[in-house]
């Protein structure tokens, strides 16, 4: 084994190491960059604001509601709960940004609806850290505010404005 690793110790150069790694380091940058410029206009509450976060969270997924989570629990203990998934795509912890607290719930995205269904039927009620959890379907795509996106790719595209006539009225 000691021989096997020295080869790949001698085939691999410390500079290309290093190339490998300032080549992942870009690729993350320009990945958050691209993670920044998107964001999705949302609709809740009779409010309207643009949302950057909905952009880290894979296209076209399947989610869990993950309700009663206590204040210890975070990203990583959830993720772990779920990982034995195999569609198991990310876990995210709300927590309040003022006080760092959590809100008490969370969200799990899943590729396949198959592994949401057994997760719902196997996790839910299950101890994740000091208290039992309680699984729903998310209803987060009804919250996307469909008419802004249009706005915006209609106003991306940038029509030519025609000239209204003025019309006076008696």
């Amino acid at each position: 084994a000691q021989q096997l690793f020295q080869r790949d110790a001698q085939t691999i150069t410390p500079e290309a190491l290093e190339s490998v790694k300032a080549a992942l380091a870009s690729s993350d940058i320009e990945h958050k960059a691209e993670t920044k410029k998107k964001s999705i206009p949302r609709k809740a509450a009779g409010q309207t604001w643009e949302d950057p976060t909905l952009a880290e969270w894979p296209e076209n997924d399947y989610r869990l509601f993950c309700g009663d989570l206590g204040n210890e629990v975070n990203d990583d203990v959830l993720s772990k709960a779920f990982s034995r998934f195999p569609s198991f795509n990310m876990a995210k912890v709300v927590r309040d940004k003022r006080t760092g607290k959590t809100k008490g719930y969370g969200f799990i995205s899943f590729a396949n609806p198959s592994d949401i269904a057994a997760a719902l039927k196997e996790m839910n009620g299950k101890y994740v850290g000091n208290r039992p959890i309680k699984l729903r379907k998310s209803k987060w795509q009804e919250r996307t505010d469909f008419e802004a996106l249009e706005r915006s790719k209609n106003h991306n595209q940038k029509k030519p404005k025609l000239s209204k006539k003025s019309v006076l009225h008696k």
